[in-house]
């Protein structure tokens, strides 16, 4: 039996993941919550988009867990700090052709192609955390590569920005898990792809 590939992203009640400016506002109130909703991972996969910007965020809060992180505007939760801190020993593959290499976290690797992150979901192991962004949770979409999908829905309308399924090519039909609604007004949204 293969491992499963889950993605869990935070989105705005009407579809995306940033609002037109492309800000990183924080309307996400912790950008750890997803982990905690995934069980059994021991692998992340994420595009090269976010790849940067991700690295450069957890690796400054493992390096100092009481600094002001990179987009914050306050101290880091206890739970982004277990999320850095894990992250930091996990392996992650990056999807990338024109990243030359990977820094953080040092189990990091690059693959250049969905025929490998293949190769990765049929070894055995748990599940795969896909840490995102939308394009590549897209391509995994395309390619019949993600198993499930995790969303924790904000009570926001963006009205415009980056869309988490801009480049879906087909028609798809999703079976719906779970759905609950959190204690801070969100919804937690699980289907099956």
């Amino acid at each position: 039996m293969t491992r499963k590939m889950i993605a869990g992203l935070q989105v705005s009640l009407d579809g995306f993941t940033q609002g037109s400016d492309l800000e990183e506002s924080e309307w996400v109130d912790s950008w750890a919550d997803a982990l905690d909703l995934i069980p059994d991972v021991d692998t992340f996969a994420q595009g090269a988009g976010m790849y940067p910007d991700y690295a450069m965020f957890w690796s400054a809060i493992e390096a100092n867990p009481n600094a002001v992180a990179p987009g914050l505007t306050r101290r880091p939760y206890e739970r982004e700090v277990a999320y850095a801190r894990r992250a930091a020993k996990t392996p992650h593959y990056v999807l990338s052709t024109k990243l030359d290499c990977v820094a953080w976290p040092p189990t990091a690797r690059i693959v250049r192609d969905l025929d490998a992150l293949r190769a990765v979901k049929a070894q055995p192991g748990k599940n795969i955390y896909v840490v995102g962004g939308p394009t590549f949770v897209t391509s995994l979409l395309n390619a019949g590569l993600l198993d499930e999908l995790m969303l924790l829905v904000h009570p926001l309308l963006f009205g415009g920005g980056q869309s988490l399924f801009a480049g879906v090519k087909d028609f798809r039909r999703l079976k719906m898990t779970r759905c609950e609604p959190t204690k801070d007004g969100r919804a937690l949204l699980v289907y099956q792809t």
